[in-house]
């Protein structure tokens, strides 16, 4: 067969360095009829770096059927980029003036909640995503709540009631999570997710976002934008909710981990509190204090000894005290015989010379006083001494034998009165 020119767009290629010849899927752009084509490597890089997946191209092609396999296939000698690539271009540059703009920083994005009360789900009318989404979701965690908006996901009102149903989603209070859900489609059928547009609304929603648009390869900008990029609808259920059935078993291996935890708390416990219970101070408290209480009972004995010892000292020093008073006091003197002479005046009567003949006299004994009439008084000769009997102190003697002291003034008596004793 003769070259002939053929326009379509590649829906699958995958680039294999260093191999000898490149392989992709060329599709109708009116018809559902796809081809494989293969070329040289070289024919691709002079393509230009817009040829990918979704692009849409011209290329000089000879159709090569294969006898001994009976299949035919497209040989390409030359691939020029049409429109596609333009817009591929025109898309690049948005999300390098959108990045720039941080609306793809990660600082922006928020985490996901771990169990939301309502699900946001934005997706195609009676959609496969939907039922993908709904499904895995609910068998991950049952009874879990859904608010569904169906719109257009592909063509001229898709990118209007997309953005309209996520600022609608993201105006109910209980929405916790907004999924943005599609199935796999060409490059052309998912440029609505990259549109200058939606990518805006959905970086205005305050609600954690979740894109899953197409399958693994595609990447819309509304991927870079949301907080959580799903590879696909079913991936978007699984992270979304928890598995109620993994958490349950999360939270027994919990509670298992708790009871241990505790109980090898407990063990250890008991272990040093039967540790603290051997000490001896514990199982005879009177150890700490009993040294403490010997050297008391020490110091309380020397102290008795002690003060015995000084009691003794002080008896004996006051007993000599009182032998000694005893024996110089006037009342020893006294004791002895003598006495003492007082004047009715109360003065002692010193000298014989003190007193005349009919005196009353008052005489002081060891045992009582007396009044007495002096009949006759013999002067003599006066001395001092320093032993007994002596004039000690004011004391006089009569007769130098008997001594005289201070007493009360004695009555005068009558002329003719006698002697009496007191």
């Amino acid at each position: 067969m003769s070259p002939l020119w053929v326009e379509g767009q590649v829906v699958e290629y995958k680039p294999r360095p260093g191999t000898r010849m490149a392989f992709f899927v060329l599709r109708d752009v009116e018809t559902d009829t796809s081809m494989t084509v293969s070329a040289f490597p070289d024919v691709l890089d002079h393509a230009g770096p817009g040829f990918d997946e979704g692009a849409r191209v011209v290329t000089r092609v000879k159709p090569v059927f294969w006898e001994r396999r009976g299949t035919l296939n497209l040989r390409a000698a030359e691939v020029h980029l049409q429109g596609l690539g333009d817009l591929l271009a025109r898309i690049e540059q948005l999300r390098r003036t959108l990045d720039a703009e941080g609306l793809f920083s990660s600082d922006r994005k928020v985490p996901l909640p771990f169990l939301p009360r309502v699900v946001g789900l934005v997706c195609g009318r009676n959609a496969k995503a939907k039922d993908d989404v709904i499904v895995n979701a609910s068998a991950r965690w049952p009874g879990i709540r859904f608010e569904v908006r169906e719109v257009a996901v592909q063509g001229q009102y898709a990118v209007r009631e997309v953005s309209a149903a996520m600022l609608d989603l993201d105006s109910l209070p209980e929405v916790d999570v907004i999924v943005v859900a599609r199935g796999g489609g060409s490059v052309e059928d998912l440029l609505p997710f990259s549109e200058e547009v939606l990518v805006r609304a959905a970086a205005a929603v305050r609600t954690p976002l979740v894109s899953a648009i197409g399958h693994e390869g595609d990447a819309p900008l509304l991927d870079l934008v949301a907080d959580y990029r799903a590879s696909t609808p079913t991936d978007a259920a699984r992270r979304i909710v928890p598995d109620r059935a993994r958490e349950l078993e999360g939270l027994a291996h919990a509670v298992s981990r708790m009871r241990a935890a505790v109980g090898n708390r407990l063990m250890t416990e008991r272990s040093h509190l039967a540790l603290l219970e051997g000490r001896p101070v514990l199982q005879r408290p009177t150890a700490v204090i009993d040294q403490h209480l010997a050297v008391v009972d020490s110091l309380a004995m020397r102290l008795g000894q002690s003060l015995a010892r000084r009691l003794g000292e002080e008896r004996t020093d006051l007993a000599r005290a009182q032998a000694t008073l005893t024996a110089i006091s006037p009342q020893a003197t006294l004791e002895r015989g003598y006495a003492m002479l007082r004047t009715p005046s109360g003065a002692l009567v010193r000298s014989a010379t003190d007193v005349r003949k009919g005196d009353l006299l008052e005489g002081i004994l060891a045992h009582g006083r007396l009044v007495a009439q002096v009949i006759g008084a013999t002067p003599g000769e006066e001395r001092t001494t320093s032993g007994p009997g002596a004039t000690r102190d004011g004391d006089a003697l009569v007769d130098g034998d008997r001594p005289t002291a201070p007493g009360p003034t004695a009555p005068t008596p009558t002329p003719n009165q006698e002697t009496t004793h007191e």
